[in-house]
């Protein structure tokens, strides 16, 4: 590939980092966690040669909070990112912030404190939405480049959509370009992620050109309804359908990107490329295989996510290939994990996060897992979301070792599960561990009681 040409020997105390994020992929939408009804050979592609993990979280079950743990590192409620960022009365009806703090701990602006060039491709969807013209620029969050969506400010690709089968033709920008904040291009909505690809790879390759790391988030939507696959891609019609032909196209969009980190030796040896999703599948559209609940919510189908981890120059070689189904950690150790690969001391940043060291299982080297429990807290506007689950959700859940518990917000209701034994959450165990339910109830709600406040409660009781 030309352009490597004659660039310094790779920097094997900075290596290149690649974070793609997607949008509501359910844990068994990918072909390789067992999906038979798409075809996802590009992705399939990258975990054949990397790793595969089983037993990651993402820390919510919706979308700004999730990706306010892979930012930070931290709890999103640490930052009053509750649920989704909507417009100005409905994030203060819930309690939330109108976008995260800039004083928030970032992993980019560490990377570019650690010579990175930073980039952020595709949705944002951490402030600067519907009314919210205001919000920072994702570049005061250490990015040095941007192109977002309607869910972010500054450069963004709006999709057109719907001109098929008579329907009149759709602008889905929900508004977005009255909040000005930077120039627009509209495009088809079915071909998105190919132009945050095209933009995300001339950065990367200008990157490595001036002999300079690079740090790339690359977030598609496609999978994130409504959808909108090409022609050929529409099945019958209907929304599980549609969102297979839109997983297809997606996976092949990525893969333009994907083929073209793989090939260079200066990337292919000294590259990490981290592959997961925001949260669980959209009922009646993705699927989270044997896990219970799904997007918003805190049962496992909601917060359990796919992971592959592509660095064959890094990992061990006996670990490429491989599935690890052991080791539990989240997004918060995730984005520790991506800093202590640049060579970053977190301990120096003056901020305590909530994440840990778990690189060294990241790159096949150990199976260990994050040390401390994982916490989580339903989004406040989810208390009866998902009518179709008939059952109404707790509001708390831990996870510590082979246990999970789930409670309301007192502390009552205790649901116990053996989770690597009963990963579906089918069999509650609660009545035959006493003291552990009181164990883990007492740590989830002073965990609780601990964050910043939202209005969960009180809105479970307004819809009561």
């Amino acid at each position: 590939m030309g352009m490597v040409g004659g660039v310094m020997a790779a920097d094997r105390q900075r290596p290149n980092v690649l974070v793609v994020l997607i949008d509501d992929m359910g844990w068994e939408d990918l072909s390789c966690f067992g999906n038979k009804d798409a075809k996802t050979p590009n992705l399939d592609a990258l975990a054949a040669e990397g790793l595969r993990f089983e037993s990651f979280y993402v820390n919510s079950p919706i979308c700004s909070p999730s990706r306010t743990a892979l930012m930070t590192g931290q709890y999103p409620q640490r930052w009053k990112m509750h649920s989704y960022l909507n417009d100005r009365e409905d994030n203060a009806r819930r309690g939330m912030a109108n976008w995260l703090d800039v004083k928030a701990p970032s992993v980019a602006r560490a990377m570019k404190a650690r010579g990175y060039a930073t980039g952020h491709f595709g949705k944002w969807h951490l402030g600067g939405q519907r009314d919210v013209g205001d919000a920072p620029l994702i570049e005061e969050y250490g990015f040095d480049e941007s192109l977002t969506n309607f869910e972010g400010l500054g450069p963004r690709l709006f999709g057109v959509g719907d001109s098929y089968d008579g329907k009149p033709l759709k602008w889905h920008s929900l508004r977005s370009e009255s909040l000005g904040r930077g120039p627009v291009v509209w495009m088809d909505r079915a071909k998105l992620t190919e132009g945050y690809g095209r933009s995300a790879l001339h950065f990367m390759e200008d990157a490595t050109r001036r002999g300079v790391p690079f740090f790339v988030n690359l977030w598609p939507d496609d999978v994130h309804s409504p959808f909108f696959p090409p022609e050929g891609k529409r099945g019958d019609g209907s929304k599980r359908a549609l969102y297979l032909g839109v997983l297809e196209s997606m996976d092949a969009q990525l893969g333009v990107v994907l083929d073209r980190v793989r090939e260079p030796p200066e990337w292919r040896t000294n590259t990490m490329v981290v592959v997961c999703s925001d949260n669980g599948h959209e009922l009646g559209a993705g699927q989270g295989g044997v896990f219970r609940g799904a997007k918003a919510t805190i049962y496992e189908g909601g917060v359990r996510s796919p992971l592959i981890v592509w660095a064959p120059g890094l990992m061990e070689e006996k670990a490429r290939g491989s599935v690890n189904r052991t080791s539990v950690f989240s997004s918060v150790d995730l984005s520790v994990s991506l800093r202590r690969l640049a060579g970053i001391n977190v301990e120096d940043d003056g901020q305590v996060l909530d994440g840990e060291d778990v690189l060294m299982t990241l790159l096949g080297k150990s199976e260990e897992s994050r040390k401390a429990p994982l916490f989580w807290r339903r989004p406040p506007d989810r208390k009866t979301w998902a009518p179709k689950l008939k059952e109404i959700q707790p509001d708390l859940a831990v996870r510590e070792g082979e246990w999970k518990l789930l409670c309301e917000y007192d502390g009552s209701k205790a649901q116990l599960f053996q989770i690597e034994d009963d990963p579906g959450e089918s069999r509650d165990v609660a009545g035959e561990h006493p003291e552990q339910v009181k164990r883990l109830t007492e740590m989830v709600v002073a965990w609780h009681l601990a964050m910043p406040a939202d209005r969960g409660a009180e809105l479970a009781k307004e819809r009561k």
